[in-house]
Order: C-alpha cells, then structure tokens, then sequence
C-alpha cells in the first residue's frame, strides 16, 4: 500500500492524477464533521461547491423547498442562505430529506478536486474508522488529501491525516507499505497530540478562531472519534451515505 499526504489542495496540481487513487479528504473543522452529522440525520445528498456564485446558481436550478443553501464565509454563515457550517445546525428536523448545496471555505474547495478519485471518502475524526475500513479494502494507493486553512497548513487536519496513515498501518508488514515523507510526517504529529485531540483543537489557529465565534461545542462535536458511523462518498458530483 502507497499512503500519502497533502497538507493543502493546492498540492493537487492535476486533478486526472487522481484517477486511480483512493483519496480522503480531511477537514476537522468543519466540513468533514458536519457532512457526516447531515448524512446521518437524513439528508438526501450535499452537493458540495467551489464558490458562492456556483452554489447559487445551481440553487436555481432546484424546486423551491427541495433545497437549502448551506456554508460559511469566515467561519459564519453567509448572507442569503439556510445553514452555516456547525454540525450542531444540521439537526434532523432542518435536513432530512433535502438536498444541501455546501459551499464552505476550504473543505468543499478540496472535495471537488477528487471528482476523478476513484473513490473520494470524507473523513474527520467522527468516522475515521467506517473510513480507514474502506481504503483499506478498496486500493493500495491511498491519499490524504488536508483541506487546510486559506491553502495553508493546519495541525488538526494533519493530525487526523496521522491518525488515518496510522490506522492503515496497524499490524501491516513494513515491507507491504510505502510512506512518503509527508505520511511519515503525519503520522508522528499524530503520535504526539493523540492524547488529547480536543486540547489539540482548542489549540489550534482555526479553533482559536472558531471559540472567539462561540463554536467551541463545534470543537467538542469534531475531537470525538468514531461518534458518526457514517461514511459520506462523492462521486458524480455529489456526496451520499455509503
């Protein structure tokens, strides 16, 4: 098995080299952790979006009360629409059996870069294990895909990036496996917060952010491992429950 990590989507200079690959895409905060929460509270599909215009748009296409519009610009939900991005919005009552048009800041930017995975699973600590169980039984080139923050580097999702190569790893002849050096780098960041993940988020630059908002609930919701058994899947441009 071939595991390796990108920190940021930029890393994705190609979007067919990904073809062949089984890729998860990790976005701690937030947008792993709340697709996750809206699949299991019945949504019907997200479609995720690269930008506000383009989730507008697509919006029009849909019948009037089929749809909510759903995301945040600077951590808040943006003018015009439904929902925001706390997992704690997206409650069974307000997404069940709707269709969600998803545009968030960074993590709905770096799913629709894996249209042409072979499979493209989202991933959080919330359902990182439903998630390392299909990789590990679909495809021996595996990669992590971090949504990072504006492009940039983030711990939690280079944490939890560790947590999935770990994961992968447990119990497997070295000799069966090739790490990049980014996956080795994952995977020793991971070795030193897995103690206390939500100490790690609160720490981190964006859940600093996100506390000054008043989400650290978020951050509680998105530090607990396996808590949504849920496996969301994107392919043909929108993502269902596996």
């Amino acid at each position: 098995m071939n595991i390796d990590v990108f920190f940021t989507p930029l890393q994705v200079q190609d979007e067919l080299s990904l073809q062949n690959k089984t890729v998860l895409v990790v976005d701690v905060l937030r947008a792993s952790t709340t697709i996750a929460t809206a699949l299991k509270n019945g949504a019907r599909v997200i479609i995720p979006a690269a930008s506000v215009e383009s989730a507008v748009k697509y919006a029009s296409t849909l019948e009037e009360g089929s749809f909510l519009l759903c995301g945040e610009r600077g951590g808040e939900i943006i003018d015009g629409f439904h929902l925001g991005n706390s997992p704690l919005e997206y409650t069974e009552e307000k997404v069940k059996g709707k269709t969600l048009i998803y545009a968030s800041t960074n993590g709905s930017i770096a799913i629709t870069k894996t249209k042409y995975a072979k499979y493209s699973l989202i991933v959080g600590f919330v359902n990182i294990s439903e998630a390392v169980k299909f990789a590990s039984e679909n495809g021996n080139d595996v990669l992590i895909l971090c949504s990072g923050k504006l492009n940039r580097f983030c711990i939690e999702d280079a944490v939890c990036g560790g947590m999935i190569t770990f994961l992968l790893t447990k119990g497997k002849s070295k000799k069966n496996l090739n790490l990049s050096d980014s996956a080795i780098a994952a995977l020793k960041l991971y070795k030193t917060y897995k103690k206390n993940l939500l100490k790690m988020l609160g720490e981190s630059e964006h859940g600093k952010f996100l506390i000054s908002l008043g989400f650290e609930e978020d951050l509680k919701i998105a530090s607990s491992v396996d808590s949504i058994p849920i496996l969301p899947i994107y392919s043909d441009g929108v993502i269902k429950a596996r």
